[in-house]
């Protein structure tokens, strides 16, 4: 089963999640706000995949902008930057979609039916 990390008033995660109702895909959907993984939980996601660290920020949500975060994370470690993530869900891109072994940030319909299909 696959956690669904979401912001539910977010539109991208409604069309996620739509998707995954609409494909019979199961799934756990979990307020990335009242349950923010921790730290532990991004860096075994983080290890499922092949991206950079980066696109686990939510570049466009006004936190990472207000914090400057852009100008920050090329000098935090992947430790700093998961225990980050770690204390605020707008943080993190979302939706985090997450099985046992796969992972995926945001919601791209090809992906997903690539993927979770």
């Amino acid at each position: 089963m696959i956690k669904f990390y979401e912001y539910p008033k977010c539109t991208t995660c409604k069309k996620a999640k739509k998707w995954l109702s609409d494909n019979d895909v199961a799934f756990e959907a979990i307020d990335i706000v009242e349950e923010t993984p921790t730290a532990a939980q991004l860096k075994a996601a983080f290890e499922k995949t092949n991206l950079p660290i980066k696109r686990f920020f939510n570049t466009s949500g006004q936190k990472y902008r207000e914090s400057n975060l852009k100008n920050k994370i090329d000098r935090m470690t992947n430790d700093e930057i998961f225990a980050l993530l770690a204390t605020d869900g707008m943080l993190i891109k979302r939706p985090l979609a997450i099985s046992d072994e796969m992972v995926t940030l945001g919601f791209k319909e090809e992906d997903y039916a690539r993927f979770w299909k």
